[in-house]
């Protein structure tokens, strides 16, 4: 759908206007409401704590040309929830993710190709979090559905260490290691608004 409307917009260029040239990049929002972020990190080596970000903005930059693509993903940390209350006050707490200083994490692709997003494959970029941006490559899954990102969500998967992004604490009950997951969806354009 995205590619007939892409086609149709540069016909119309060419029968109206010869001498113009069609955008290079198309900007699409991602859909707030059916994309999220999760992580897990692990407890006495043992057990598992997760939680869930509900708040993810950002946007996907298209470039048709190319056929790239580049992410620019921001969480609220503020948003986020666990399963119990005083689980969810310590993870906002200074001692994690410090949401009072950084409410903001931001996870920024470097461009990609559009066919990673049905064939899977590694996505490098740069992560940001409690003020301290470092290079990430997350894992995207293969997938089948047809509109990758609109009928059915992107999803990723990484493993960062806190200890970089400076949460020091707890390291004799607290695994090092935190694994990042993200569910992604895009907002298409509104047709209507777009005729009129």
């Amino acid at each position: 759908m995205l590619a007939s409307g892409f086609l149709a917009g540069l016909i119309a260029l060419a029968t109206t206007a010869p001498a113009a040239e069609p955008p290079a990049t198309e900007i699409l929002q991602l859909d707030n409401p059916h994309s999220s972020a999760a992580f897990s990190v692990k407890v006495l080596w043992m057990f598992t704590v997760e939680g869930r970000f509900d708040s993810v903005h950002g946007e996907v930059r298209i470039d048709r040309f190319r056929s790239q693509a580049r992410v620019d993903a921001r969480i609220d940390a503020a948003e986020v929830t666990m399963n119990r209350e005083s689980a969810t006050t310590w993870v906002k707490s200074a001692e994690f993710f410090d949401v009072e200083n950084y409410p903001e994490i931001r996870f920024r692709s470097e461009p990609f190709p559009l066919s990673r997003l049905h064939d899977g494959g590694e996505l490098p970029g740069a992560l940001t979090m409690r003020g301290v941006t470092l290079p990430v490559v997350f894992e995207v899954a293969p997938s089948t559905c047809q509109r990758v990102a609109v009928d059915c969500p992107v999803q990723a998967t990484g493993t960062v260490k806190r200890s970089d992004f400076g949460m020091q604490s707890r390291r004799a009950t607290l695994s090092n290691k935190v694994e990042l997951s993200f569910s992604i969806r895009m907002s298409l354009p509104d047709r209507d608004a777009a005729e009129s």
